[in-house]
């Protein structure tokens, strides 16, 4: 069974310490993943705020976020602007293409997106798109060919201003098949590659999850009819989590599961139907974020 593996890396922490020890890790398993770089300032620290929205207080408290991420995350440009990853850190994003993954754009800034993608125009969103890309491409020496948003926020504003760019494909919902989206009844011509499992702090301390059983329950989930596509975060999986994580890949590749890079999956997988992109919420998450309309999960 192939599977897509896409790694999510949302700050500067998670650059410098977890991305190395990914990088470590798959070339054990001789896995190659699809790394989505945020590259901008690293502002993270500013979600604290929402410390005051109940659902984000307790999936801060289920997940036991200070240990879990660290506290140089959790207070990342509150007092002054966070440090720009993809200059600090640009050798560390290159390393990865050099070993033969594939590098996409995450975001610019991840805290301004998550934080104001419901106010953000077409102007802004662009901005914030090309921004990215510009450095990225600085970084690599060609642009990007993949985008992913922080959060699962995605819109139909997001989708036009990304297909001004040189993206292949998006992976910017959650769902269950291969898709071209539909804005204001327009087939885009960059396909989406939804994620269809769950993340690590999606399910850990709900309905009995834990460490010592996370990685059976996560490959329970794993269909060999349908997409897979799993989500790791270079701050969880790359750092306190990667023992785990490490321990994950073996026990796959024992039970025939090869995870590859989301650009290659069209190759195992058909598309499905044209299909909207929509805002619904799911149980493990704060607020909305973005569902393949016509897809069974949710």
């Amino acid at each position: 069974m192939k599977a897509g593996l896409r790694i999510d890396v949302d700050t500067y922490r998670g650059t410098k310490l977890g991305v190395p020890n990914l990088y470590r890790i798959l070339e054990k398993h001789s896995v190659k993943a699809s790394f989505f770089f945020s590259v901008g300032p690293d502002n993270m620290g500013r979600h604290l705020w929402r410390l005051l929205r109940p659902a984000f207080l307790m999936k801060m408290l289920r997940t036991k976020a200070a240990s879990l991420y660290g506290w140089d995350i959790l207070l990342r440009g509150t007092f002054f602007p966070g440090p720009v990853i993809g200059k600090k850190l640009a050798d560390i994003i290159l390393d990865g293409a050099k070993a033969g993954h594939e590098i996409g754009l995450h975001t610019w800034d991840h805290h301004a997106w998550q934080a104001h993608i419901d106010n953000m125009d077409d102007q802004a969103i662009y901005e914030s798109i090309n921004k990215g890309v510009e450095l990225l491409t600085h970084i690599l020496g060609h642009s990007p060919v993949c985008s992913a948003v922080p959060g699962w926020k995605c819109n139909d504003k997001v989708l036009e201003q990304k297909s001004k760019f040189e993206f292949r494909y998006n992976s910017d919902c959650r769902g269950d098949s291969i898709f071209l989206p539909v804005v204001n009844d327009k087939e885009l011509s960059q396909f989406q590659v939804p994620v269809t499992l769950p993340t690590y702090d999606e399910v850990i301390g709900r309905d009995g999850i834990t460490n010592e059983n996370y990685n059976d329950y996560l490959l329970s989930l794993m269909n060999p009819d349908k997409l897979n596509v799993l989500t790791v975060h270079a701050e969880v999986e790359g750092i306190i989590c990667e023992k785990m994580f490490d321990e994950f890949l073996r026990d796959a590749k024992a039970r025939g599961i090869y995870f590859v890079p989301l650009g290659e999956l069209p190759e195992y997988y058909k598309q499905s139907k044209p299909d909207k992109i929509v805002a619904r919420e799911m149980p493990g998450r704060e607020g909305w974020i973005s569902f393949q309309s016509n897809s069974s999960c949710l």
